[in-house]
């Protein structure tokens, strides 16, 4: 047993062990795996990464840890699964305080015996922190903001071991920044989040689901704006898409099931023709696209999402893949799932290099028309070899703003170096 592993094994009271190739990320691998079980711990074992200048990645259930590049390199997995206590849930003032490794359906749990929610519900489900360093939300955004609008508190670890807080329901603020809102959404590249306190909201007592099936990237359009511009107050617009014809869903709630009802009989009459209502929710509600050869997020304008539908098309024919699109239109959000199909059919490296050519002429093709949509294109998973030949977050504004708050918090890139846009 070397100093780094004694001092580490000190650091998390003994909850230290040797990694092994499951603990890779993205191929690289570590000598460590921490668990730490308190805000002081995760301090602790920063304060030895700092000092014998360890590389970190912070890992939460490890559902979205495929995401983003690889690490330029990697000592120590800081496991958060440990750091799940509720710390607090005030029902009076709709606020929850909970630990980072808490899982997304525990804290819904925690809170819906108050008959509240938090209005985050991506489609995969992990913990607390990884829903914040990715920034994952679901339909319910619509309704209730992103996740950085619902972080109201955070408790969180500098590179350096330093412990900071900032927000509400804590002793400390740091002046400077909005670190709540600075880091949600900077994939554990700033500060390891050990405790966040999130906005809550009631629980409607009704709700109903609307769908519509939609051919055409014209009726998709008139039928998301439709809702977007009437005077229903809808919970979240949903789009199930691929190969020319779709399903849009809406989502609306009462005070009262006859309140829900009332408006799901607006939206029907919205929404025209074939539209259903319904209590339960589609199966495509909050789910990830189909697709087993890659997944990619893209955002729109919402004005824009003929455009979009029309580029995906395009990048199928120019890949010869099969995209399925689900995402929130309303808010111009979307995750692509893409199928290789027969060309999935064949054995050996001939047919994985031809899937990995194919997926990357899709990311080539729909982001050289991301301008016609006015949005971006990030590539979340793909075979091997794609992350060789493109970028996985493509072209990024304010990067030199971005690389001047990464050198302020980590100048020694210590957190998930290279793993963020612009290799950050």
């Amino acid at each position: 047993m070397g100093p780094a592993t004694e001092e580490l094994q000190r650091a998390c009271d003994g909850h230290v062990s040797r990694a092994t190739d499951a603990d890779a990320v993205l191929g690289v691998e570590a000598s460590w795996v921490a668990s730490p079980a308190s805000t002081q711990e995760v301090a602790q074992v920063m304060r030895v990464a700092s000092a014998r200048d360890l590389a970190v990645v912070v890992r939460g259930s490890g559902t979205k840890l495929a995401w983003g590049r690889p690490p330029e390199r990697l000592d120590i997995v800081l496991d958060t699964r440990r750091l799940d206590t509720l710390v607090e849930h005030a029902a009076g003032d709709l606020i929850v305080v909970t630990g980072a490794g808490r899982t997304l359906d525990q804290v819904q749990q925690d809170v819906g015996g108050a008959n509240q929610r938090l209005g985050v519900d991506p489609a995969r489900r992990g913990t607390v922190g990884g829903a914040v360093a990715t920034a994952s939300s679901g339909p319910l955004r619509l309704h209730h903001g992103a996740v950085r609008d619902l972080v109201i508190g955070m408790t969180l670890v500098r590179p350096d071991g330093v412990v900071a807080h900032s927000g509400g329901k804590v002793v400390k603020n740091v002046a400077g920044y909005d670190l709540g809102k600075l880091l949600t959404g900077s994939f554990g590249t700033l500060g390891v989040v050990t405790e966040v306190a999130f906005r809550l909201h009631p629980v409607p007592a009704g709700r109903r689901w609307v769908t519509r099936q939609v051919t055409g990237p014209g009726q998709a359009q008139a039928a998301v704006q439709g809702l977007v511009h009437s005077q229903l107050m809808v919970a979240g617009v949903e789009l199930d898409w691929a190969e020319g014809s779709g399903q849009v869903s809406t989502l609306v709630e009462g005070h009262a099931d006859e309140g829900a009802a009332r408006c799901a009989d607006e939206a029907c009459e919205l929404l025209g023709g074939g539209a259903d209502a319904a209590q339960d929710a589609p199966g495509s509600w909050a789910a990830e696209p189909e697709g087993r050869d890659g997944l990619l997020k893209v955002t729109h304008e919402i004005a824009a999402l003929p455009r979009l539908l029309e580029a995906l098309a395009a990048a199928d024919r120019a890949s010869g893949l099969r995209s399925t699109l689900r995402g929130s239109p309303a808010v111009g959000v979307g995750m692509v799932g893409l199928s290789a199909g027969e060309r999935a059919a064949g054995d050996g490296a001939a047919a994985g290099a031809d899937t990995t050519d194919a997926v990357v002429r899709f990311v080539e093709c729909l982001r050289r028309d991301a301008g016609t949509f006015g949005g971006a294109v990030v590539v979340l998973e793909a075979p091997d070899g794609v992350r060789e030949q493109v970028d996985p977050w493509g072209p990024v504004g304010g990067l030199e703003l971005m690389r001047s708050v990464k050198a302020q918090f980590d100048p020694a890139r210590i957190l998930a170096p290279g793993r963020f846009v612009g290799g950050i």
